[in-house]
């Protein structure tokens, strides 16, 4: 059984006891979420999709930790114009463990 799931402007495809890393929610470590916009799910019945989300589809979830990715590195050269700049940037992430899915 898995679902697809849309969240913080991606789409995950999602199994009951996987660990996701998500953008950042709005939720404690350890507090328990619902998501709402499923996409897909696929059980032994067969496959339903929704248009653009199924009716009466949640995915339950559970808050494990908050982070931030590993730093990437943003360089901007021009050769032989005496221009570079440098910058960083660490994206903050929600991880979460999926419970359970209802179709």
């Amino acid at each position: 059984m898995y679902a697809v799931i849309h969240t913080g402007g991606k789409q995950y495809r999602v199994k009951p006891g996987e660990l996701l890393k998500v953008e950042t929610l709005a939720a404690e470590a350890g507090q328990e979420i619902q998501f709402d916009k499923v996409l897909l799910v696929q059980t032994d019945d067969g496959i339903k999709v929704g248009r653009p989300y199924l009716e009466g589809g949640t995915v339950t979830a559970t808050v494990t930790a908050h982070g931030r990715h590993p730093k990437i590195k943003i360089v901007k050269f021009r050769r032989r114009k005496h221009y570079m700049k440098q910058a960083g940037h660490r994206q903050n992430f929600t991880e979460v463990k999926i419970t359970g899915i209802t179709a």
